[in-house]
Order: structure tokens, then C-alpha cells, then sequence
């Protein structure tokens, strides 16, 4: 346990960033952890997943592609069960958690496509693209139109305490995307005075109202956006798209260590309060569309399209609402 415990280390202290990259980070985790007990009979083996479960699932507060990835996992192989089929956990974990993996991957795929139509053909000066923190999905979005001929440049904010943006900044660049960076509160100068003519940002969550959760900052350049009366586009998988908050449980907002923030002020006032919030919610009013696997539509469309395109982790969300997820032996 101690070894899956300090895999989960990673994703705190954000060794490991990015919700798709924590997603598909703890899948591997939890599969490695099964084989690791793969000699325990599975009532037993069934145990130690549920306390795997959460200790990934806690690890942050606010990553629902991970916490659904792995409910994904011990629905799929409780319903072989009820069916019937001779379960061997070990080797079940392995293929739904790659079947899981796989469907992360072609989501992605599927929205860098989408997403890239979104920046208009043909154009004598570059697009506008301005985009916060780093999201994977976002810069699929950007390459996959570079691929296609689009003409745009992008703006990207350095998103303290970790600057993430850097990474965005790194990646898009050596893809021959040009890349002009800004500190974070010159997001609105920025939009204003570099002309950004659509903004695209990624999600860490998205709630049964279409309010999306992301980076601390977001919600301050949906206002950007609304004021300066640019699109504003959320890229995100449904997988990231939380049930549980279609029965009234809230999506946490993550504080994270203040010392994140002040670590290089040694002379810090010791009175002083410094306060680290990880995320904020991005109201759907503020949203032009959000950008999934299954198309463009309103944030508020997310719970439906959910529920059509992966009926069986919202039923998996029913069964935990019941507390009705279990191994009988």
C-alpha cells in the first residue's frame, strides 16, 4: 500500500498535472497495485481496490476523469458478476482500465478535431487565440489546427504559483506555434490590447448545472470575455463530467498549501494570511460552448450527453448513490 500511496503523492504535490495526465497516471497506478496482489483470493483483492480507490480519489479533491476512470473499473467488473461471468479480478482490472484509457485517448483525438474547426480558414493575419494554465486538450486543439493550415498565434497567461503556462507555452512552440506569454492579471489587457478574438481554455471538472471548475483565473477571463464580447470555449471531455453532483454532492474547490505561494518570501509577515485556492467555477452564462467528444453545445448539455454517450458509468454513479457497489463471493 505504501507504494500506491506515494503514487498518489504525485498527484498532490502536482509532480503529476494536467486532469487527463492524472486521469490516465492513476489507472496505471491501480493497475500495477492489482498486480502487485494478483495472489490474493478476490474477496480480499476486492478490499484492497476499494481502499485504492480512495486514496487515488483523495489525493485532489477536484478530478472527476480520475474518480470516474476508476469507478469505471470496479462497476464494469461488478456487472460481469451479476452476469454471471467468472471474474478474475486481477486480469479485469488490467482490460477495463486500458479500455478506459483508450476511450481518454480517442476523446481527446475526437476534440482536437472539433475544436480546430473552430479557428477560421484563410485569414491575412493570424487568429487570436488566447488560453489559460496548461490543458492537454487545448494544445491538441491548437496542433491539430497548425496540422490543418490555420493561421493563429496564442496567448498564453505563466498561471502562478506553478507557472503551467509555461509548459503550454514550451509545447506550442516547439510545434512552430507562435506564442506570446503574460503574466496572469494582464489576462484582460492582453485580450483587449493583442486583439484576442477566441478564447479556449480547459476544464478539471464540469458539474450537472454546466458550471465548469478550472484553474484559479478562469472565471476572471470568461468576464474578459463577456465584456470584450470574444467566444469563450471549454475543451473537455465528458469524462470529466462529475454524476455525483447530479444527487447534490458539490465538486470541491481544492486550497492548496499557502507556502506554494510565499515560498520564496523568506521575510514573509508571520501575521500575515495568504490563501491558495487551486480552482474556480466558470458559470455556464459565461460559456459560448463546450468543446467534447460527442460535438459543441452548452455547458448545460453535459449531464444529457453524459448519460448517452457513457450510460453505464452513470448507472455505476446510481449503484454508489445506494451504496450498492460491491464484490459478493
Amino acid at each position: 500500500m505504501q507504494q500506491l500511496k506515494e503514487a498518489a503523492a504525485k498527484i498532490t504535490s502536482l509532480e503529476i498535472q494536467g486532469a487527463t495526465n492524472i486521469a490516465i497516471y492513476a489507472i496505471k497506478e491501480f493497475i500495477s497495485f492489482t498486480k502487485r496482489h494478483s495472489n490474493l483470493d478476490n474477496f480480499s483483492l476486492w478490499q484492497k481496490l476499494l481502499m485504492a480507490e480512495r486514496i487515488f480519489s483523495n489525493a485532489r479533491s477536484t478530478e472527476p476523469a480520475m474518480r470516474n476512470g476508476l469507478i469505471f473499473i470496479l462497476g464494469k467488473i461488478q456487472h460481469d458478476q451479476k452476469q454471471g461471468i467468472e471474474v478474475s479480478l486481477a486480469k479485469m482490472v488490467e482490460i477495463y482500465g486500458n479500455e478506459y484509457i483508450s476511450i481518454l485517448k480517442a476523446s481527446k483525438a475526437q476534440i482536437a478535431k472539433f475544436g480546430a474547426r473552430l479557428i477560421p480558414e484563410s485569414t491575412k493575419d493570424p487568429i487570436v487565440v488566447q488560453t489559460h494554465c496548461h490543458s492537454s486538450i487545448v494544445e491538441a486543439i491548437l496542433i491539430e489546427a497548425k496540422k490543418l493550415g490555420r493561421n493563429f498565434k496564442v496567448i498564453s497567461t505563466e498561471t502562478r504559483p506553478f507557472y503551467q503556462g509555461r509548459i503550454t507555452a514550451q509545447n506550442l512552440i516547439s510545434h512552430g506555434i507562435q506564442v506570446t506569454q503574460v503574466v496572469d492579471s494582464a489576462m484582460r489587457w492582453a485580450a483587449r490590447n493583442l486583439g484576442s478574438e477566441i478564447i479556449i481554455i480547459g476544464a478539471d471538472a464540469v458539474t450537472s448545472e454546466g458550471t465548469v471548475l478550472n484553474k484559479i483565473g478562469s472565471r476572471l477571463l470568461a468576464l474578459v470575455a463577456h465584456e470584450e464580447h470574444i467566444p469563450f470555449y471549454v475543451a473537455t471531455p465528458l469524462l470529466k463530467y462529475n454524476p455525483g453532483t447530479a444527487f447534490g454532492n458539490y465538486e470541491k474547490i481544492e486550497m492548496r498549501d499557502n507556502h506554494e505561494i510565499f515560498k520564496d518570501w523568506p521575510q514573509k509577515p508571520k501575521k500575515l494570511e495568504v490563501l491558495n485556492p487551486a480552482f474556480e467555477t466558470v458559470n455556464r452564462l459565461y460559456i459560448s460552448g463546450v468543446i467534447t467528444e460527442a460535438g459543441i453545445f452548452p455547458s448545460g448539455q453535459v449531464h444529457n450527453n453524459f448519460q448517452n454517450v457513457y450510460p453505464f458509468l452513470h448507472h455505476a454513479y446510481q449503484l454508489i448513490e445506494h451504496d450498492n457497489l460491491e464484490f459478493k463471493v
